[in-house]
């Protein structure tokens, strides 16, 4: 998991910022009621716990959608296509009529797939210069509304930056994938991380055991900000912010035509929350695959269910560790080989007395001394 302090970063720093390439949309009706469809269909289900339709969320957040999909659908002439909360019923009855489809079929039906259609799929990064902490924030949370907005609009995104409160511990993370569902009646976005081999074979479970975890993160971190369970207040507080602090001007111009205009810190944390509760909770099933680096062949994936009795007490024992609550305890005989990368190999009691045995009930992510 990708960790970031923000006061480390000083003024004038450049950071990179995913935004939507600006390129105008040939608006056919086809592909429009395919694009309506897509909006429409992606977070129509929201978690078990949740009463609320799809359409509730559209009304509660009509004015926020409209923002960011204005620049989305201009044509070649300049002019804007309506909304998709001022289509009413006929976007809903196109929705029923439509079942799952491939892209191809849903977005692309007798026409050619542009090369855009395929360089698209990742947003491209600008860079962006910085003069405050809460100048890198809002960067941060840029990335992050651009990626959801992309999910949302086209079933697909890519290093998704996130941020999460666990425990009550401040984290963040970049998920490398997210992919919406087309094929099941449940619309929850899949999460998969991506490991790259340096050699031609699959880790040994402990790595695995600590790639499940950090997915595991990831899923519960997704699901307390699609539930809007961010304390905005302790965001401000711990990291030293001021909400009311008045972003760059390259960073108000680029939030600006990405369709959400933001002067300040807050504007962005409200947008981000906004955003994020859009979408339903993650999937319950979780995908973690695993590429060889020299050619980003695939060595194999595995599917496992997210299991919150075992996540907590994993991610306890790690938080115990970095708390101070604890001290490290020594990595398992099978995997003493890590030591030979280690920085405190040199002064590790471990490896000066092999004799030394790490207790059994230890999880893998707290073995180092570091």
């Amino acid at each position: 998991m990708s960790g970031s302090h923000a006061d480390s970063t000083q003024s004038q720093d450049v950071n990179s910022v995913n935004v939507t390439p600006d390129i105008p949309i040939e608006i056919v009706s086809e592909e429009e009621m395919a694009l309506i469809d897509a909006a429409l269909a992606a977070p129509r289900c929201c978690s078990p716990s949740s009463s609320l339709s799809f359409a509730s969320q559209l009304q509660r957040n009509a004015r926020f959608i409209h923002s960011i999909s204005f620049l989305s659908k201009r044509s070649f002439s300049g002019r804007t296509e309506s909304d998709i909360e001022d289509l009413g019923h006929l976007g809903m009855t196109q929705k029923r009529n439509i079942i799952a489809k491939s892209l191809l079929d849903r977005f692309r039906k007798n026409r050619a797939l542009s090369v855009t259609d395929v360089t698209d799929t990742v947003t491209e990064k600008v860079k962006v210069r910085v003069r405050s902490t809460e100048d890198i924030w809002a960067v941060k949370l840029f990335n992050s509304i651009t990626g959801v907005n992309q999910l949302l609009f086209e079933g697909l995104t890519r290093e998704l930056p996130i941020l999460g409160f666990i425990k009550g511990v401040w984290m963040v993370g970049v998920i490398d994938e997210i992919q919406m569902p087309v094929k099941e009646t449940a619309r929850n976005p899949i999460l998969v991380d991506t490991k790259t081999r340096a050699q031609y074979t699959l880790p040994a479970e402990s790595q695995k055991r600590n790639g499940r975890l950090q997915l595991m993160c990831y899923k519960y971190m997704w699901d307390n900000l699609a539930a809007d369970n961010f304390p905005s207040m302790q965001f401000y507080d711990f990291f030293s912010l001021n909400s009311d602090c008045i972003l760059s001007e390259e960073i108000i111009e680029k939030t600006s035509n990405a369709g959400f205009p933001a002067k300040t810190l807050g504007d962005l944390v409200k947008y981000f929350r906004n955003m994020w509760n859009m979408l339903p909770a993650s999937h319950n099933q979780l995908l973690l695959r695993y590429e060889f680096q020299k050619d980003q062949s695939l060595l194999g994936e595995e599917k496992f269910a997210f299991d919150y009795d075992l996540f907590n007490s994993q991610i306890e024992v790690c938080l115990e560790f970095w708390k101070g609550e604890r001290v490290a305890s020594f990595t398992p005989l099978e995997d003493r080989w890590k030591c030979r990368y280690c920085q405190f190999e040199s002064v590790c009691p471990a490896v000066l007395k092999p004799e030394i045995t790490p207790i059994p009930s230890q999880t893998d992510c707290n073995n180092t001394p570091s």
